[in-house]
């Protein structure tokens, strides 16, 4: 949630972002909120000066009485009467102003940083890195293939198709047969079962069996064993969160309509780990010297995805239960742009251990989430369908979940006290990691693992 100093001190920055994101009616919304702070701080000037004057009046009506000044002194006391019922109605206007202000506020997104690219949809995201393909040295320097710490140029995601078709040949020699799409492979080695998951649950909730369930396993504890030697603890948090934490973090009232709600109990089945863990940091001031704070957590994550059709919701691409590991940061503000770019880090050495072709993207103002200032998201290459997967999405969310939460941090030198920066990743999310990891590896002996998951799978192949 933006900060009334945030509006106040920077109004048409905070405009131009929300235009950005392509928040409709940005100004008259924003001009609302400072309307209605008008209103309270005007309630609360008046409430001041009855507040004042009635002590004044109170200490007069000792006086009064001893000098036996009795009708004065019962004038005095209904005037005070009148002052108090007065202040009580103020302090109702001022309530009445703050939860108008707070319901408003809690329907703005966050504001853009600068570098986040204009756009109004995926198709104007900015492909800043590509790889994961056998290219040599020469074809990279040629190709421009850009590090994040370099923000200075980039190519856009057509420049990135066009380097990929370049690229794809010496990458991947075309193979003798026709490479099959996860579903059939899934099939072919009894893997998954969507029928069955169709039957016990309904579309979207896949049976994973045999080997496909072992391979589930392998990727949480791999990507867990690799969240920990990168220093993240680990947490087991509640798959179900109350209202309070949906809007910590921004999912309310924002995603209401995306999560299941078990209506008798006004709990949500949670979207992410995100929403647990970081309102484990709700309503609490933290040491700067505890920052930053790491966590990562393996969940299951629920999305109703109303309205997905065609061929991207077909197999594992598109779920309403599916396995993700979370990576969840607090910092403090002058630190959390290195944190974004470690957690970058971590998700890209987590593709290149798999062994998958990738591409990070730079999302547009009109592709980012509600709550993010900015975000990248990591895709895979699928061989077998010719497209891209999302498997990650890193965001920062600078103060604006932590005003929600009330985070907080407490300052070494001077004690001050004030709003933390939240951060978060997938690190990654399993249902299109294994779409990738069986079509690209798939052969006439089998499908190949990674050599880094084969002792988490105990085999170099499933068969």
């Amino acid at each position: 949630m933006l900060t009334l100093k945030q509006i106040y001190d920077d109004k048409e920055s905070i405009i131009a972002g929300l235009e950005k994101k392509h928040f409709n009616n940005a100004r008259e919304v924003i001009e609302s909120v400072i309307a209605i702070d008008q209103e309270r701080k005007s309630a609360q000037q008046k409430k001041d000066a009855a507040s004042a004057e009635m002590n004044t009046i109170s200490k007069q009506i000792g006086m009064l009485m001893a000098k036996g000044e009795k009708q004065q002194a019962e004038e005095a006391k209904a005037k005070t009467a009148e002052l108090k019922e007065n202040i009580k109605n103020l302090e109702t206007e001022m309530a009445t102003a703050e939860d108008k202000q707070t319901q408003l506020l809690l329907t703005i997104p966050n504001v853009p940083y600068p570098i986040v690219p204009q756009g109004t949809s995926a198709e104007d995201n900015l492909a800043v890195k590509v790889g994961g393909w056998n290219i040599s040295e020469k074809a990279q320097g040629d190709k421009a293939i850009l590090d994040l710490e370099s923000n200075a140029k980039s190519f856009d995601a057509d420049g990135a198709a066009v380097a990929l078709k370049d690229w794809k040949e010496e990458w991947n020699p075309q193979p003798a047969f026709a490479k099959l799409p996860h579903w059939d492979l899934a099939k072919k080695y009894n893997l998954i079962d969507f029928d069955l998951g169709v039957k016990i649950s309904g579309a979207g909730f896949p049976v994973y069996i045999g080997q496909g369930a072992r391979l589930q396993r392998a990727l949480i504890n791999f990507f867990l064993a690799e969240a920990n030697k990168a220093g993240y603890t680990e947490i087991m948090p509640p798959t179900v969160v109350n209202q309070a934490s949906g809007y910590g973090t921004g999912q309310l009232p924002d995603k209401e309509g995306q999560m299941y709600h078990c209506e008798v109990d006004d709990l949500y089945l949670i979207p992410t780990a995100e929403v647990p863990v970081t309102n484990i940091y709700r309503d609490v001031i933290i040491d700067e010297d505890k920052l930053p704070i790491k966590n990562c957590a393996y969940t299951e994550c629920f999305r109703r995805e109303a309205g997905s059709y065609g061929k991207d919701v077909r197999g594992l691409n598109r779920l309403h239960e599916f396995s993700k590991i979370e990576i969840v940061r607090i910092d403090k503000p002058e630190h959390s742009e290195i944190s974004h770019r470690e957690m970058l880090a971590h998700v890209e050495g987590l593709l290149q251990k798999l062994e998958l072709p990738y591409r990070i993207l730079r999302l547009s103002g009109g592709d980012m989430s509600f709550t993010a200032a900015i975000c990248y998201d990591f895709e895979v290459y699928s061989e077998a369908q010719h497209r891209w997967l999302e498997v990650s999405s890193t965001s920062n969310f600078d103060t604006y979940q932590a005003n929600r939460l009330k985070c907080r941090y407490r300052r070494n030198d001077d004690k001050k006290v004030q709003l933390a920066h939240t951060l978060n990743g997938s690190a990654l999310a399993l249902p299109r990691i294994v779409a990738a990891l069986l079509e690209n590896n798939q052969s006439e002996e089998g499908i190949r693992l990674p050599k880094a998951l084969v002792p988490f799978f105990g085999d170099e192949m499933i068969r």
